[in-house]
């Protein structure tokens, strides 16, 4: 495999013709930190709604506005620096500035945003889109801070240097949009529109570097149209970025606000999640009382509710974490972290912009994965893909707890020791696999990291709010239907063929058919329960899926396993927490019991083979947790790879790579601690 065609580039098709009924198609374009989604949120609020552009994973957005009894339909291009660098992201927005993208309007005009504190550093981008030809309008951000930081510009001077008009507004406090609405109505109602002035089409035509010619020229600009009177803000600025970017304390600040956002996904999304199981769980018992028994209703309740419940129950963490990471960014700080990260994250091959996903992975690999489109290059953002679900997210929590409770409920220094080395191991196989794919299948260096270090500047509540909001939109609405999916095929599985009850005593060991006799003898409550347990546990084993568990079983026989937890082990490829209660269920103490988990963990502590000795001996139990540590086994997650990559065969290979990693490790685990047992 290679990264050098990761994505499928877009097709050069015929211009789009505009379908909004009417409504004018503005592009908005800009630098990264100019603030152009805040501008965006600021016109259109929640009439807005996210699509990749075609055949790439890459976003725009969409939004409709009315501004001054003006009509408009927006058009919110990613971040970037300039159009001619040969980067996919910067193809597709020369592309839709022109009309050449399928599915997207054609542009009637473009507005450039431009941070107003760093006029030269931004009027570059602003000359290309100039040159293309495009209806423009350049709309000044930053206003109200760049008058608190003594900067004075010149708009006429500005307006007359590009050829166009230049508005000044402040998209966080809503200064200038009104100015900004009449100059876009006058500018769309023009019956022309006057060329590019010949001195930006000049500054690609002079001898050396094209690039470096039209960045003198924009500073040459800036010097001209602007002037700055006083420089503390900058300077304030300068000093914090001493500390802040400095190896050592940049390091430690960086963990100490990451670890923050940590906790808050940990802790602050467990009361909205702990609501949302609650309520799923009552949708499921009234959907139960108004159905009546059988497979109509166990379709409902354990398909269908239960699985939009696995799906809704993410998304507490995923709103956490856009949340913080969008009002990090709004500050300004997340650039400066990403500059830090960067020193470390290089030596295995992953760029500094790794480290927030692999943080928040600790919490959910699906939002952790969505976070991932803060790294720019494909080869960097396809390898931290490939390695976050290595890293232990809280689904792993209920079998690393079961494990420590089965080996050392009453050792809880050495049992802590095991759960700390249980997210060792994960941390330390996800950098060693990025080294040896850094050196395999995606080779390279990681992308330079070039960035801007904006102005730090207080958040926009606003924006991080309609940021949340349309990335839970769009997990619920494409994330969320793949695993519904997953979860109804999976009930399939568990559900058929059914065990008649009248052939329980059959297919039954001798023991169990013995015992099953006796209690159909009682005819009492309990000895009634006791049966439905028993037909429980043989009902999983004559279902697909238990056959599947007794197909597989010389598979992992090397690694202690046998064909009831081979059955946790291929039910918990839905969610991994699964496995727990399934190996309740197989164990004949239903679902409410792993809920209890001491009666759970007793009760597996007693069942032994067919030889006498313990099923979850320590050979066993290390075993299965070190196979939990590093397999896959999260078919949302697969899910959610696959759209983010825009391909099966990276999902795939990531299934592939960690299934084996997992065997071997948890073969070598189980082999070894048998010899020491022996």
């Amino acid at each position: 495999m290679s990264a050098s065609h990761p994505l499928p580039v877009l097709d050069r098709p015929t211009p789009t013709p505009p379908t909004d009924g009417g409504a004018a198609c503005v592009a908005l374009v800009g630098n990264p930190n100019a603030g152009k989604t805040t501008l965006f949120n600021r016109l259109t609020g929640l009439n807005a709604k996210t699509a990749n552009f075609p055949g790439t994973t890459l976003e725009c957005r969409l939004g409709h506005a009315r501004v001054d009894g003006l009509a408009l339909t927006l058009l919110d291009l990613p971040g970037l620096y300039g159009l001619t660098t040969g980067h996919l992201e910067e193809q597709l927005a020369a592309d839709a500035l022109v009309g050449r993208v399928p599915k997207l309007p054609h542009p009637d005009a473009a507005v450039v945003v431009v941070d107003a504190t760093a006029l030269d550093r931004h009027l570059y981008l602003a000359s290309q889109v100039r040159e293309l030809g495009v209806p423009t309008l350049i709309a000044l951000n930053m206003a109200d801070l760049a008058r608190k930081q003594g900067i004075e510009i010149d708009l006429p001077a500005l307006s007359a240097e590009f050829g166009c008009p230049v508005v000044a507004v402040s998209a966080r406090t809503g200064e200038g949009i009104e100015t900004l609405a009449h100059e876009l109505q006058t500018l769309l109602n023009a019956e022309a529109h006057p060329p590019a002035p010949e001195s930006i089409t000049a500054c690609t035509e002079c001898d050396g570097c094209p690039h470096t010619a039209r960045h003198r020229w924009a500073g040459e600009v800036s010097r001209r149209t602007s002037k700055t009177t006083r420089r503390s803000i900058r300077r304030a600025t300068d000093a914090f970025d001493r500390f802040a970017v400095q190896p050592v304390f940049g390091v430690l600040l960086f963990a100490v606000i990451m670890a923050g956002l940590f906790v808050a996904i940990f802790w602050a999304a467990s009361y909205p999640m702990d609501l949302i199981e609650a309520g799923v769980a009552q949708l499921g018992n009234a959907a139960g009382a108004v159905l009546p028994e059988g497979d109509v209703r166990s379709f409902v309740v354990d398909g269908v509710i239960a699985g939009v419940g696995s799906v809704i129950v993410f998304l507490p963490q995923i709103c956490i974490l856009f949340f913080g990471l969008t009002l990090l960014e709004d500050t300004g700080y997340l650039a400066r972290a990403a500059l830090v990260m960067d020193r470390l994250m290089v030596k295995v091959g992953l760029p500094g912009k790794a480290f927030v996903p692999m943080l928040s992975a600790h919490a959910c690999a699906i939002p952790a994965i969505m976070s991932t489109r803060v790294i720019d290059s494909t080869r960097d953002r396809l390898l931290t893909i490939l390695i976050l679900p290595l890293l232990t997210c809280s689904a792993r929590l209920p079998v690393y707890a079961m494990v420590t409770a089965l080996l050392f409920a009453d050792q809880p220094i050495i049992g802590g020791l095991v759960f700390f080395g249980a997210y060792a191991l994960g941390i330390l196989a996800a950098l060693s696999v990025a080294f040896v794919f850094k050196r395999t299948i995606l080779p390279g260096k990681p992308k330079p990291l070039i960035i801007e270090l904006p102005d730090y500047r207080a958040p926009s509540l606003r924006t991080a709010l309609l940021t949340t909001y349309d990335r839970g939109l769009v997990f619920l609405k494409q994330a969320g239907t793949i695993i519904l999916l997953i979860s109804v095929v999976l009930w399939v599985l568990a559900t058929y063929p059914k065990l008649p009850e009248d052939q329980l005593a059959a297919v039954a060991s001798p023991a169990d058919a013995a015992l099953v006799a006796s209690l159909e003898a009682q005819d009492t409550d309990a000895a009634r329960e006791e049966l439905g347990l028993l037909h429980a546990r043989y009902a999983v084993a004559h279902s697909f899926a238990g056959r599947l568990g007794r197909l597989v079983e010389p598979v992992f026989a090397p690694l202690g396993f046998d064909w009831q937890i081979n059955i946790g082990v291929l039910s918990s490829f839905a969610a991994r927490e699964v496995v727990v209660a399934t190996l309740a269920i197989v164990y004949g103490l239903g679902e409410d019991a792993a809920e209890d988990t001491p009666t759970l963990t007793q009760t597996l502590a007693q069942q032994t083979r067919p030889d006498g000795t313990p099923v979850f001996n320590l050979a066993t139990s290390l075993s299965l947790l070190v196979f939990f540590v590093l397999a896959m086994q999260c078919l949302p997650t697969q899910a959610v790879a696959r759209r983010e990559t825009g391909s099966w065969k990276w999902p795939l290979l990531q299934l592939g790579y960690m299934t084996a990693l997992a065997y071997l490790a948890a073969l070598a685990t189980y082999q070894v601690t048998s010899l020491f047992m022996a």
